[in-house]
């Protein structure tokens, strides 16, 4: 069985904050709006969807969250570098 593709959309209050956080995760920035931020992220699609309307904030991963598998440990150990270098909050 090939490779499993999947799109998401979720909603963000800032564009701009959205994008350099995902850019300096590795993703690549593809269409761009006033309300939405398209990106690549590990050959998926994931979309930031600009709402003025703040969502409730989590105690824990649940239930919204996403994520990569990664089937090699050495593109997790590259991710985690690249984070640690951009000092990422997640």
């Amino acid at each position: 069985m090939g490779k499993k593709l999947f799109h998401l959309a979720f909603p963000v209050h800032d564009l701009k904050i959205a994008k350099k956080f995902y850019v300096s995760l590795g993703c690549k920035v593809g269409r761009e709006s006033e309300h939405s931020l398209i990106l690549n992220l590990g050959g998926n699609q994931i979309v930031a969807q600009l709402t003025h309307e703040k969502p409730a904030r989590q105690k824990g991963i649940y239930p919204r969250h996403f994520g990569l598998i990664f089937e090699d440990l050495g593109e997790w150990k590259s991710l985690l570098r690249r984070v640690r270098k951009e000092k990422l909050k997640f």
